[in-house]
């Protein structure tokens, strides 16, 4: 039950008036709203009324009454496994309930709001395009038939604020438009290599927050093999998924790249959209060498591709210094791989781009 007390007023009887002011008994029903704050979730300001020709401080707003379902889908938010979550591969076929839950309390999202968000943000697309601004007319390019489901990524990723999820949609545009290079020719087979390598990694099972966790292991990186962001000469490969001519041209890909389509990839899961991704880094074995492989231009194309979405936390891992205590208060030890201080086996790379692409 919904009331704005700016239209209706509580009364020491238990009656309503639909009086914009006070009535005299309002303070009873103050003060029984106070004694069930626990059972009734009160959103409200203190004002300032006249009552009788004395000061009287009353609380208005909206009073919403919290369900037992409501109350215990956020008690299972506070005590979550990794038994509670859906797969990291492939599309979302149904929410979790108390994904539902915390989508509600966290990005104000609800049903009606999300049709309503989305055709707001289709208004600002096309009057932004319209006025002549460049970025807009990129995003009215690129999103302006897509379906709304697709517009829902950018509002839930700014917690329903839709201008800022319009400007995150221009900053998506502008990172493509500043490095072209990422992206052409971006197919799965173009990053294949440098995934089964394990740059970045994948754990095919969410923390215990929901989470889709990335791995960095910078210990085994061959940074002449596995570039961080330089496209080499294209070599032949043997491609085994093609039957008819099992060898293609393609380019050697690199990290950034790989990034790229995992992201797209994996943001088409709805409650990866809502619970979003974490990155464990492990620096152990970090070279001088290894670090001149990477130049600033590139860090600065790693920062403008992760910082606008859905990274929550970053874990620096330094096993020499940490001992894997970061991990073991964290994440469950039963998900990671034993290069990360876990109980599984060692990571796969071929596993996870088989289950990613094919």
């Amino acid at each position: 039950m919904s009331r704005d007390h700016g239209d209706v007023q509580p009364t020491g009887d238990g009656q309503e008036t639909n009086s914009g002011h006070p009535s005299s008994s309002a303070l009873v029903g103050v003060i029984g709203v106070i004694g069930v704050i626990g059972v009734i979730g009160v959103i409200g300001v203190l004002e300032l009324a006249e009552l009788n020709g004395m000061q009287t401080l009353l609380m208005s707003g909206t009073y919403r009454m919290v369900s037992e379902e409501e109350q215990a889908l956020r008690a299972k938010l506070e005590r979550l496994t990794v038994k509670d979550h859906g797969p990291v591969f492939g599309p979302c076929a149904s929410l979790p309930d108390h994904t539902k839950q915390k989508a509600k309390d966290e990005l104000n999202e609800t049903d009606e709001k999300k049709v309503a968000a989305a055709k707001e943000l289709r208004g600002i697309m096309k009057e932004k395009a319209e006025a002549g601004d460049e970025l807009a007319k990129g995003v009215m390019d690129t999103f302006g038939e897509k379906p709304d489901s697709l517009l829902v990524r950018f509002i839930r990723a700014r917690k329903y604020d839709v201008p800022r999820a319009f400007e995150l949609m221009k900053g998506y545009v502008r990172f493509r438009k500043e490095y072209p290079e990422l992206f052409e020719n971006l197919t799965p087979e173009a990053v294949r290599s440098t995934i089964e390598a394990g740059y970045p990694g994948i754990l095919p099972s969410r923390d215990k927050y929901g989470r889709v966790v990335l791995l960095f292991n910078i210990e085994n990186w061959d940074y002449e093999e596995i570039t961080f962001d330089e496209a080499r000469t294209p070599t032949m490969h043997l491609d085994k998924h093609a039957p008819r001519f099992p060898f293609t041209w393609v380019q050697d890909s690199f990290i950034l790249r790989a990034y790229c389509v995992i992201l797209e990839k994996l943001l088409e899961n709805e409650e990866t959209q809502i619970n979003g991704f974490c990155i464990i880094e492990n620096f152990k074995g970090f070279t001088m060498q290894q670090a001149a492989g990477i130049k600033p231009t590139e860090l600065k194309k790693m920062v403008d591709m992760l910082q606008p979405w859905y990274f929550t936390t970053t874990y620096n891992v330094v096993k020499p210094l940490m001992k894997g205590k970061l991990l073991e208060r964290e994440f469950d030890a039963d998900i990671l791989p034993s290069e990360f201080d876990g109980k599984g086996s060692k990571y796969d790379g071929k596993a996870t781009a088989a289950k990613l692409f094919d």
